[in-house]
């Protein structure tokens, strides 16, 4: 295995990507699509997570094919960003034939990121307009760090963010990853210096500091997120929504056991995960460009999923940027490699 070209999960030939944000809100809104109907399924772990079109995509419903996903901040709020890509599929004649009409599918879900310091105080729902806006900005290039929905998130200790990965494997198969980190767990070992997915990198794509060699660090040490939110109850206000997929040909329940494989990632890069107060959920997509012998093969996609998701988790925390009114630090405090 070794990453794709741009290490994005637009590395799997025809998906692409748009991201939206506003600096004043501190939220932002992030799109995955392609150019034509894709399959997809979903596993969802976490204890709180804000959904939409999700049932749809369970094996036994009739619909196997979605036009796009969103991933949004916002809360409940932002699942009104899938309305705006809804808005712009049908304005280009795409979605789900139903009679002389179409019908855009497009699933979603959102994190928390509403006590971040950002201006909430809108009159209007904003994320219609930011659905819209990412829709439109959709291409294989596309920021990381504190861009789309990654705009406003936090982790326990460390500014959150928008991170991608991807791998190719040996029978020429990718499989990439797409995640919005705003976790209510910690994604660095006590000391915050190295991350808990570091066995997982590839070169220095998330500081190249390696593994911490100390023992005994099951229990990170103590969350400044409910804090700086100024939360009584600090499981509130957390989720990691992200989005795996591939180019191989996966059936609609294929997908969902990539979905629950990668999931594995999340417990890689975050500890603690899949916690009650967290909306953990992963998407997962397959554009059927490579015919190969899903059943043999399905497992290894599902680890390198996991891995590509487990990457993406540190680059979003690794390149998070610092804004005015920030609660948390950025991970991009000086660090060496001694």
């Amino acid at each position: 295995m070794i990453p794709g070209p741009r290490n994005l999960i637009t590395d799997v030939p025809g998906l692409r990507v748009g991201n939206a944000q506003d600096a004043a809100l501190k939220s932002g809104t992030t799109v995955l699509t392609a150019d034509q109907a894709f399959t997809a399924s979903v596993h969802v772990m976490g204890g709180a997570p804000g959904t939409r079109e999700t049932d749809l995509l369970a094996p036994d419903k009739s619909v196997s094919q979605v036009d796009a996903i969103t991933l949004s901040g916002g809360s409940a709020f932002g699942l009104d960003a899938c309305s705006g890509v809804s808005d712009a599929l049908r304005s280009r004649g795409r979605g789900y034939p139903v009679g002389d009409t179409v019908v855009p599918i497009v699933p979603g879900a959102i994190l928390f990121d509403l006590l971040n310091g950002g201006d909430k105080d809108w009159v209007q729902n904003p994320y219609r307009a930011l659905g819209q806006a990412a829709f439109d900005d959709a291409d294989v290039a596309f920021a990381l760090g504190t861009a789309g929905a990654g705009t406003g998130a936090l982790a326990a200790r460390h500014k959150g963010g928008l991170g991608s990965a991807s791998l190719v494997l040996d029978n020429g198969v990718t499989v990439g990853a797409l995640v919005a980190a705003n976790p209510l767990g910690s994604v660095t070992t006590p000391g915050d210096r190295h991350f808990w997915a570091a066995p997982f990198e590839f070169g220095d794509e998330f500081g190249g500091l390696g593994s911490d060699s100390s023992a005994g660090l099951g229990f990170p040490a103590p969350s400044l997120k409910a804090q700086a939110m100024r939360l009584a109850e600090p499981d509130k206000g957390n989720t990691t929504i992200a989005i795996v997929a591939t180019d191989a040909a996966l059936s609609k329940s294929q997908c969902q056991r990539l979905a629950v494989a990668a999931h594995d990632g999340i417990a890689r890069a975050i500890l603690p995960a899949h916690t009650p107060g967290d909306g953990d959920l992963v998407f997962a997509v397959s554009t059927g460009a490579q015919t190969i012998d899903a059943e043999a093969g399905l497992g290894l996609i599902g680890h390198a999923a996991s891995v590509c998701l487990a990457r993406a988790i540190a680059r979003a925390i690794y390149l998070a940027t610092p804004a005015a009114g920030d609660l948390l630090p950025c991970w991009t405090a000086p660090h060496d490699k001694s």
